[in-house]
């Protein structure tokens, strides 16, 4: 179009680019932190296997398996349909999710405008025609002026030469910047199902409470309306009766208050889904359709690092701020330029691609910056002070990351014990108020030995109802801990509608 012999000159371009990204780059380059050196995550040796309290939910026996593969939807291990189907809607449409997900995307798509940007020539193409008065004696000669239209066509490029490696230092952080995005949807993801879990532990534990709480009031008042009776005879006292009412009463405080936690409890599950209050439509929750995982899988701690979201997106943070260390050190260095033009000017259009019409340029320059004022000195200290900054950053997402799955461990551990002593508990003081109330009735015990035991069997009820949804809570935890197995997971974080039907649509077009 504008001539063979001033387009071979563009050529080079791609030749001269490639040539440039195989160079080094300036700054350091980053290295994966080591795993901390450590064999197991408590102070002292884990037992095997977990304290047992048969009869009642989560009194199900529990062993740790080294080494074990998490499953990707490890809160199927709970064996409920209404706890998976609850979770599978929150992933098609929790808003948290769907705006993490869109924060990937946007990180993504700054990664290829980096690419494009960086390692790329700009090319533009620009044309005009304009109309001039031009007098001559603008070329020294002594008549007149000349009014002439001139069209002018060009390709112009520049391209500025990654010499020291600042542009891929660029690419470099901004690819680090998109992995941190996919590690928060990571951890979003992990965070929505591990609360989702909980929240219905919490529901189902409320309600069992609730019932206990229903049942107790219901033997209160019972033995108040007994007591009344044997006022009006004269064997009991009035004390014994207002007793009896204040235990009553207290019982119905109790059970206004689990109905406004239980209220609670089902609007957080509501808008975890993304549903409105209003709305939703949360199934009712029962620790004894809990199953509780008998394998519990432990990954070995070296694992850990690799697996939980907020230690990868820490460190994908360290990779970004090293980056950028980089970027600084090459803006202290020479900046090479490439610039080109290629194209026609003609006094007409129909000449305005004519073999004489053709004009090119190719220009090359250079830029060492000598002083301004400290700045770029500043910026590379204050690149390398946030590298250090994001050091410590991640040493402490380590150590929390350690902490929690220690914690979990040992909250397994004595939660197990602490069940079997609750269900124990309450087992002898069910059957330590019957016998009392059955002497109380034949007149050998006293009406505040009943009302004693009565007050101990109603706290050793709800101790064991709340030891009970903690075994399965813990549970959870320790998979949320451990990362969640997100990287044996097929499909994507976020499975809004469109994509869920469309799958479904799939798989039923392939049947």
């Amino acid at each position: 179009m504008f001539g063979s012999k001033g387009f071979s000159v563009f050529r080079l371009l791609p030749l001269a680019s490639a040539g440039l990204l195989s160079a080094c780059a300036v700054g350091p380059d980053f290295k994966q932190p080591d795993a901390p050196n450590t064999s197991r995550y408590t102070e002292t040796t884990l037992s095997q296997s977990l304290a047992t309290a048969p009869g009642v939910p989560g009194g199900t026996g529990q062993e740790f398996i080294e080494g074990a593969e998490i499953e990707a939807q490890w809160w199927a291990l709970f064996k409920s349909p209404e706890l998976d189907a609850l979770i599978k809607k929150a992933l098609q449409q929790s808003p948290n999710l769907g705006a993490a997900d869109a924060a990937l995307r946007a990180s993504q798509e700054n990664v290829s405008a980096q690419i494009g940007g960086q390692y790329f020539p700009a090319i533009g193409l620009n044309g005009g025609v304009a109309r001039q008065l031009q007098p001559s004696a603008i070329y020294g000669l002594p008549y007149g002026s000349d009014t002439y239209n001139l069209y002018n066509a060009s390709v112009n490029v520049t391209y500025k030469l990654d010499v020291f490696g600042g542009a891929r230092r660029a690419v470099e952080g901004a690819r680090a910047q998109a992995e941190i995005a996919q590690f928060q949807l990571e951890g979003a993801y992990l965070s929505l199902t591990a609360n989702i879990v909980t929240g219905a532990v919490r529901e189902a534990a409320l309600r069992a409470q609730m019932q206990a709480t229903e049942e107790i009031l219901k033997a209160q008042t019972n033995l108040a309306e007994v007591t009344e009776k044997q006022l009006e005879i004269g064997t009991v006292s009035r004390v014994d009766v207002t007793s009896q009412r204040t235990l009553v009463s207290n019982s119905q405080f109790d059970l206004f208050t689990y109905d406004r936690n239980l209220s609670f409890a089902r609007n957080q599950l509501a808008v975890l889904v993304g549903d409105l209050p209003s709305n939703a439509n949360i199934t009712k929750f029962d620790l004894k359709s809990l199953h509780l995982p008998e394998k519990l899988p432990l990954s070995v701690p070296s694992s850990l690092v690799r697996q939980r979201p907020d230690v990868r997106a820490a460190e994908a943070q360290l990779k970004a701020t090293n980056a950028l260390v980089g970027v600084a050190t090459a803006n202290l260095l020479p900046q090479f330029n490439i610039t080109g033009a290629i194209g026609s000017a003609a006094l007409t259009s129909a000449a305005l691609f004519g073999p004489n019409a053709t004009l090119w340029s190719i220009a090359g320059g250079i830029f060492q910056p000598l002083f301004q004022g400290g700045q770029l000195l500043a910026q590379r200290r204050g690149a390398m002070a946030n590298y250090e900054q994001a050091v410590y950053q991640y040493q402490a997402t380590v150590l929390k990351a350690f902490q929690e799955v220690a914690d979990s461990l040992r909250a397994l551990e004595t939660g197990a014990q602490a069940l079997k002593s609750a269900s124990d508990a309450e087992r002898y003081a069910y059957e330590t108020l019957d016998l009392v109330q059955q002497q109380y009735k034949l007149g050998t015990a006293s009406y505040l030995a009943v009302l004693y035991y009565q007050n101990q069997y109603q706290i050793a009820k709800v101790k064991s109802v709340s030891a009970q949804a903690t075994r399965f809570s813990d549970t959870a935890a320790l998979f949320a801990a451990l990362g969640g197995g997100w990287w044996n997971r097929t499909g994507p974080a976020f499975q809004p509608k469109a994509i869920a039907n469309k799958d479904q649509n799939e798989t039923s077009g392939n049947n």
